[in-house]
């Protein structure tokens, strides 16, 4: 999608970061949120379906709480979710009824899109509450999350929401002006970057940590949320979420912001489910020919091209592949556990039965259940 076809978008992923939306770190600004609430209602009423993915629950539960620095302990930090998630809804939905527009909350874990049939139940969800003219609000459910199965960030919720709903933008609002080649704050010669592929290895090198002290994310997750949003087919915009009229200006395609086109041909619905989920259980090493078959050929993978494995993973587990030099080349679901691929890697399907005991799986991981994610320019 270039700059000028946003004009024709259709659903957007909107999210909204906790530097935006805390009056720095005193609790919600009120008013900053009714100048995005007021732009959305107005996409809305043009045919624009606006997802809506919000941080700043935290921030405003230690507001709340009086605490002045973020705290460390998982169930401090689930404490003042829990606190400032009320307020967090009660802003929202009482400044979209001043627009007649009903809100809902949607309250999300990494386990919710990494089992199938809850990730369909949570897209048939959104997009029944779509339909209904109803404006999503989501977050990372931050009181029941644990360190395993957190999303991180919310950069990586809102990219795995662009994936569920087959959004056709993300736009992630920060309190830059987008990527920049170098840090702005350190150097003076550094240059907004307006356009670039959303795969270009190159953008994780420019970007930078988070600087607020107040999110978990920084530049750099929102580069890994575009490629990310990108195998959905989403291109997704990096903006300054302070400017007057952002969200209006963007799909208007005013040159404003960074953003990352995605690639042409977006991943089929099971595999954009399998390509997006984090919770990789382990890692196997491919040879070139394994490799060169997988990229060229699109057949499944057989035992005999894995030279290594990481990880105690079981059958049906997701697994990564890599190839010699490290680069992750597919994941996919896998037909054995790891002590069996221990005994089964490097040798042909045909040896499997006299190795293991047992008639498996010819494929070590089908075709079916395995997506690739990207040539060596990814």
């Amino acid at each position: 999608m270039s700059r000028e076809a946003l004009k024709q978008a259709k659903r957007i992923v909107v999210k909204i970061g906790s530097s935006l939306l805390t009056d720095n770190g005193k609790g919600l600004d009120r008013d900053a949120i009714s100048l995005w609430v007021q732009q959305i209602a107005e996409l809305t009423s043009e045919g624009v379906q606006v997802l809506l993915v919000s941080s700043g629950s935290v921030v405003e539960g230690m507001a709340r709480l009086g605490w002045s620095k973020r705290p460390h302990q998982l169930c401090e930090l689930q404490a003042a979710a829990s606190i400032g998630q009320m307020g967090l809804v009660q802003a929202y939905e009482s400044l979209f009824q001043e627009y007649q527009l009903h809100t809902a909350q949607v309250l999300l874990t990494h386990d919710d899109l990494s089992d199938r049939r809850r990730y369909l139940n949570a897209r048939s969800t959104l997009l029944e509450l779509l339909n209904l003219n109803v404006i999503p609000v989501i977050n990372e459910n931050d009181t029941v999350a644990t360190d395993e199965i957190r999303f991180g960030d919310n950069d990586t919720l809102a990219a795995l929401v662009a994936n569920l709903v087959s959004a056709d933008v993300l736009i992630i609002l920060t309190d830059q002006a987008g990527l920049f080649d170098k840090n702005p704050a350190i150097y003076d010669d550094a240059k907004l970057i307006e356009l670039a592929q959303a795969n270009d290895p190159v953008l994780e090198q420019m970007a930078g940590g988070s600087t607020s002290g107040l999110g978990r994310g920084g530049m750099v997750t929102k580069v890994q949320a575009a490629s990310l949003a990108s195998r959905s087919g989403a291109t997704t915009i990096i903006a300054n979420g302070r400017e007057a009229d952002v969200l209006q200006r963007l799909l208007a395609a005013e040159q404003l912001g960074t953003i990352l086109i995605a690639r042409d041909e977006p991943l089929l619905a099971r595999k954009r489910w399998l390509a997006g989920q984090l919770k990789i259980k382990g890692k196997i090493v491919l040879d070139d020919g394994a490799v060169r078959v997988l990229e060229n050929s699109g057949k499944s993978l057989l035992p005999i091209g894995v030279e290594a494995l990481e990880g105690e993973f079981r059958r049906g587990d997701l697994v990564a592949c890599h190839d010699r030099e490290g680069r992750e080349v597919a994941r996919g679901l896998v037909n054995y556990n790891a002590d069996e691929v221990r005994v089964i890697k490097r040798k042909s399907s045909r040896q499997i039965e006299g190795l293991l005991g047992y008639a498996g799986d010819a494929e070590l991981i089908h075709r079916d259940n395995l997506v690739l994610l990207g040539k060596k320019w990814l």
